[in-house]
């Protein structure tokens, strides 16, 4: 894919998926802002020193403020990517408003945020964009969610707000859709489930292809999509 000179924002660009997600643009030309909020990540990420990889700092993507921050200083934005966010599993007798409050704020409000501001980045140049966020089975499929509602929750808002802003956005040519991965093969998740069938996994390789061909120029007419990326899980 042809991302020649295009100026992409990946949010949660230092994780797994998003190192995979940037590798990928990365092979295509792009220029990726990659904000990031822990020192650690920066530290052991495999792209720190790529010359097209712009690393932003202290960008704790709660705060509106830190978002505007972010999306003014990518010239010319054409794709906006979504990675960011978290889970968290206890039932719903015993999850408090704080936690309902942190994974609401984590998953769907991060997400809105730079949402708004990828609009309102791409919006003045007439050029449209694309912009790709990252639901989750269990929003596609809310009784896979026992056990973690909150959570569910929160990723069914992610893609409630991605269909709604599809529409929303269409006379901009802005393309907005997102997938709905199952668990990825992380080395993390292998950890927390040793057991599973790790083959069954969707690869985060895989899933990145998926992401970027939406952030791509092929992508002219899907928008509004929650993607399932499942593999054999």
């Amino acid at each position: 894919m042809d991302f020649r000179d295009r100026h992409i924002v990946v949010t949660g660009g230092t994780g797994a998926l998003g190192a995979a997600v940037v590798n990928e643009l990365l092979g295509g030309g792009a220029i990726c802002h990659v904000p990031y909020y822990i020192d650690e990540e920066e530290r052991n990420y495999p792209h720190r020193t790529h010359p097209r990889v712009k690393l932003i700092p202290g960008a704790n993507i709660v705060s509106q403020t830190v978002v505007a921050r972010i999306y003014d200083g990518v010239p010319n934005l054409w794709a906006s990517i979504h990675l960011a966010g978290g889970f968290a599993a206890s039932p719903v007798a015993e999850t408090d408003e704080t936690e309902l409050m942190r994974m609401l704020r984590t998953n769907l409000v991060t997400c809105f945020l730079c949402c708004a501001a990828a609009v309102r980045a791409m919006r003045p140049g007439g050029a449209g964009g694309r912009i790709v966020n990252v639901a989750a089975r269990p929003a596609l499929e809310p009784r896979l969610g026992a056990g973690s509602a909150a959570y569910t929750a929160s990723k069914a808002g992610v893609a409630a707000l991605t269909q709604a802003l599809a529409a929303e956005v269409l006379a901009d040519r802005i393309l907005v859709n997102a997938i709905a991965p199952s668990i990825m093969d992380t080395e993390a998740n292998r950890k927390a489930m040793p057991k599973a069938d790790h083959a069954l996994w969707p690869k985060v390789e895989e899933v990145a292809s998926a992401i970027c061909h939406l952030a791509s120029t092929e992508n002219r007419i899907t928008s509004g999509a929650i993607i399932p990326v499942y593999g054999r899980a």
